[in-house]
């Protein structure tokens, strides 16, 4: 997979600037999910099953892998910013370093979640980044994504990659795998997100 200077460098800048701001950004997530991301979660881990091995991509604070813990399975923590994961080790949580676009992701694993983190791909890595999550998924594994709803991508500070329903949902399909459900939701600072459930077909 060709993975351009522009692309790395640009991947590059948006880890830079969480850095910056996970301590912050950990102080003002919620700590608990909202009641359909919870919901979702539990079906995450049912789908695993008890002791089911799911990779978290893009961990940040950890709280969504701390609730998915009490529901039996085993979370391997992983995000791409090394402050987040420095945050987590100080309450005796270990995740490990990975890079989505860049790293192989291992395998194979009952579930991956990928929640408010794959908006930070570039568009035209989506499709190749989405077919290694189907190649770390064993075959019935399930795959809980969020999206930014909206139209083409932005550079800045934090490179940010907007999808339209139908547009991203083609793309899950494309990779190789079954849309059971999706769900759109507006949150407090008025922004449109799009969460996919899939599944790798048996």
């Amino acid at each position: 997979m060709h993975i351009s200077s522009a692309t790395l460098a640009n991947t590059q800048r948006t880890i830079d600037s969480y850095e910056g701001c996970a301590d912050d950004y950990s102080r003002i997530v919620d700590q608990f999910p909202w009641p359909s991301l919870e919901a979702a979660l539990r079906q995450v881990a049912t789908a695993a099953g008890k002791g089911g091995q799911i990779l978290e991509i893009g961990s940040g604070a950890g709280w969504d892998a701390d609730f998915l813990e009490t529901q039996g399975v085993s979370v391997r923590r992983t995000d791409a910013t090394r402050r987040f994961l420095e945050l987590q080790a100080a309450r005796g949580k270990e995740g490990e370093l990975l890079n989505v676009i860049t790293d192989d992701l291992g395998a194979p694993y009952d579930a991956v979640v990928a929640l408010c983190v794959l908006i930070h791909v570039p568009r035209d890595q989506t499709g190749p980044v989405l077919e290694k999550i189907v190649a770390a998924l064993r075959p019935g594994g399930v795959f809980l994504v969020s999206m930014r709803d909206g139209d083409g991508e932005t550079s800045g500070a934090y490179h940010m990659s907007y999808w339209r329903r139908d547009d991203f949902a083609l793309c899950i399909k494309e990779a190789g795998l079954a849309l059971e459900w999706d769900a759109y939701r507006v949150n407090r600072d008025g922004d449109g997100w799009h969460t996919f459930y899939a599944r790798r077909p048996e």
